[in-house]
């Protein structure tokens, strides 16, 4: 196990144990490394949970998928995060939407004698994994209230207000492509685009591929 402790460097989760703790109370039949490459299912919707996924490193994105193969993307994980921690313990751990690599990842599968075995050695580990439930739930409450109230125009004047803050400037520059910023937002790249145009006419924003000007009208409303 101690190319496990290799890795998990400042995680939350694991902060506070030894690499003799991991090593004595990890049971290497059920806990392991992997690694996915981008675009790679991790779990299937519908598929039991077996195991707490703590990523070591990469990016993971949690899916819906409609019989017409529209994407929504419920949320978005990144190093140090944990998935499945509010579904091993449930009587219905069913995973309830996709899990795919976004990037290339590695994950450490933990399983539930794992998982009891750090709760009995470690209460600092007992108490970061109940606040991992419990940020979990809190997540997913704000995604999908997100989702059901706002109309795109808030969720696009959201993005963007944030993104001014974030990069100090009006002139915002795009990580994401209008597919993935359509995925973001839990709507169709058209309707995205045809909310895009009408702004622009009434001239709120300008923009290309690659950023979104937002203009003086729009900072003084």
């Amino acid at each position: 196990m101690k190319n496990i402790f290799d890795g998990i460097g400042s995680i939350k989760l694991l902060e506070g144990l030894t690499a003799d703790e991991l090593n004595h109370t990890l049971d290497p039949r059920g806990s392991c490394t992997m690694d996915y490459t981008k675009g790679q299912i991790i779990h299937l919707e519908k598929e039991d949970c077996r195991f707490i996924d703590i990523i070591l490193e990469g990016r993971v994105s949690v899916l819906k998928i409609d019989e017409d193969g529209n994407i929504l993307v419920i949320g978005t994980f990144n190093r140090g995060d944990v998935i499945g921690v509010n579904l091993i313990f449930s009587a219905r751990n069913h995973y309830p939407f996709h899990v795919m690599a976004a990037s290339q990842t590695t994950i450490l599968h933990l399983d539930k004698g794992s998982i009891l075995g750090l709760c009995k050695s470690s209460q600092i580990f007992m108490i970061h994994l109940l606040e991992a439930m419990s940020d979990r739930s809190l997540i997913l409450t704000d995604k999908i209230n997100s989702i059901a109230m706002k109309t795109i125009r808030q969720k696009i004047l959201e993005f963007l207000e944030l993104e001014q803050i974030r990069q100090n400037s009006d002139v915002v520059t795009l990580s994401l492509t209008k597919k993935e910023m359509a995925e973001k937002f839990g709507v169709q790249r058209t309707s995205l685009s045809r909310e895009l145009n009408k702004m622009r006419k009434e001239n709120l924003i300008s923009y290309n591929s690659k950023e979104i000007i937002v203009n003086i009208l729009y900072q003084k409303r």
